[in-house]
């Protein structure tokens, strides 16, 4: 083989090696800071559970729960009601519950396949005898979506991301 032709050969395995290094990047996970700043109502703290909607709307992922205590769970009533009757593993995932006024920021993870595409995130939120909000925000996972602050209808203020 002439040196020419070995140039040429490690000329294209670097281009394939970073074409397949592009790809893995593009069907891999992305980190956001997501700050949930809360409304000042009065009351318990609130429970939030943050998901990953498809197009016919119906729960993919739960991406973030913000409240521990699994008894409160079913207050989160469209979330839990999709989970059926198995228990989320979701301990990896959550966070303390959110009182009014304070704010919060989590990390998310984002599966970069569904950036772009029909897909929501949906922030639900429920108050210990208080008003529940199954669509207290949902914000389109769009490049345009996440790069905006977003206004909540309930217990939330608004909702703001940031790569992570």
């Amino acid at each position: 083989m002439s040196g020419l032709q070995k140039i040429g050969l490690l000329f294209l395995a670097l281009t394939m090696a970073g074409s397949s290094v592009s790809l893995a990047q593009q069907s891999g996970t992305s980190s956001y800071k997501c700050m949930i700043q809360m409304t000042n109502y009065m009351g318990e703290g609130a429970y939030i559970v943050v998901s990953l909607i498809n197009g016919k709307g119906a729960y993919e992922k739960t991406l973030y729960v913000l409240g521990s205590n699994k008894k409160w769970y079913p207050d989160v009533k469209e979330w839990y009601k999709a989970l059926g009757k198995k228990t989320p593993a979701v301990s990896a995932i959550t966070g303390a519950s959110v009182a009014g006024g304070d704010r919060s920021v989590v990390q998310l993870d984002i599966d970069n396949t569904k950036l772009n595409k029909d897909y929501k995130i949906r922030f639900e939120s429920a108050v210990e005898d208080k008003e529940y909000y199954v669509k207290d925000l949902e914000i389109p996972l769009t490049t345009e979506g996440i790069s905006a602050k977003s206004e909540g209808k309930g217990y939330i203020r608004y909702v703001r991301f940031s790569p992570n």
